[in-house]
């Protein structure tokens, strides 16, 4: 064999062995984050408020309450027949009291996104009863009074999670709640724990135009214009940002939601004027008053 061939030969060799080393430590690398994936999965070391969440168990048993979505069907919805219900509301519902004067039992914030671009009017606003943040934002909330902080396992959300797109329903808030691509998904978590037996979706349109306009980086959304996906133009208006809706892996979520509630004997009903959503049984929202 002439020198050169020999050159070429162990060059071949030193490549090939330094290309596998890469691989083998690419290989260790991920199976490394997948046994930690608890880390990935719950990454904030803050406590939860497990004491005082577990006060919420079964506190309604027996009772009904209404989950509240933020969609354009919500501004059809008479909000006074309401004001001696349960209910849950999330987001940007703060902009429905500047409106109506509505205020929810309970309230709640998952995205980052809402909390970063709201946190003024999230700290000003309190429900009639309690708040419920995740122990990510804790740092964030001023004003603690009536206000828990539990446990996000964002599982659903992490490549790297066995987890990762599987839907998983927590019967134990108290310990942790579990991500769904919607808020809705840990609303009904929380729900379930406080005991409610039957549960009454509105304004879940279940329904995302994402204008041209806005700038789409990944599965973050930018608007430049006013939100037409909201009952409010300003909810997810120009300057704000937002996720991805996905609304097929919400759709996962639900199901395992009807499923979980089904197999206790409870219920979930859409009480949605219109919408998209019809994985639920619909009712009627107003024939629910007008038939007690």
């Amino acid at each position: 064999m002439s020198l050169i061939n020999k050159i070429i030969q162990n060059y071949k060799v030193v490549g090939f062995l330094g290309f596998f080393q890469k691989v083998v430590r690419k290989i260790f690398s991920y199976f490394l984050r997948v046994l930690n994936y608890k880390r990935l999965e719950e990454p904030c070391s803050v406590e939860p408020d497990s004491q005082q969440l577990s006060t919420f168990k079964d506190k309604y048993k027996g009772k009904r309450c209404f989950i509240i979505g933020n969609g354009p069907s919500l501004n059809t919805h008479d909000l006074n027949l309401l004001k001696d219900e349960y209910t849950f509301g999330v987001n940007s519902i703060f902009y429905k009291y500047e409106s109506d004067n509505f205020k929810p039992s309970f309230y709640m914030v998952e995205d980052s996104h809402v909390i970063n671009d709201n946190i003024e009017q999230i700290n000003d606003f309190h429900p009639h009863l309690h708040r419920f943040f995740p122990t990510n934002y804790k740092h964030l909330i001023t004003n603690k009074e009536n206000t828990s902080f539990f446990r996000m396992n964002r599982g659903f959300y992490e490549k790297l999670s066995p987890n990762y797109h599987i839907p998983r329903f927590s019967k134990d808030f108290s310990k942790r709640g579990y991500c769904g691509q919607s808020v809705t998904i840990l609303n009904l978590q929380l729900a379930y724990y406080m005991g409610f037996t039957e549960v009454y979706l509105i304004g879940m349109d279940f329904s995302y135009n994402i204008p041209d306009s806005a700038v789409i980086s990944g599965n973050d959304i930018e608007s430049t214009e006013d939100d037409v996906n909201h009952f409010h133009p300003e909810y997810f208006g120009k300057g704000k940002k937002w996720h991805d809706p996905q609304l097929d892996q919400v759709l996962v979520n639900y199901q395992n939601c009807k499923i979980q509630y089904e197999l206790n004997g409870r219920k979930i009903y859409n009480a949605t004027n219109g919408g998209k959503l019809e994985i639920f049984p619909r009712v009627n929202y107003n024939e629910i008053f007008n038939n007690e």
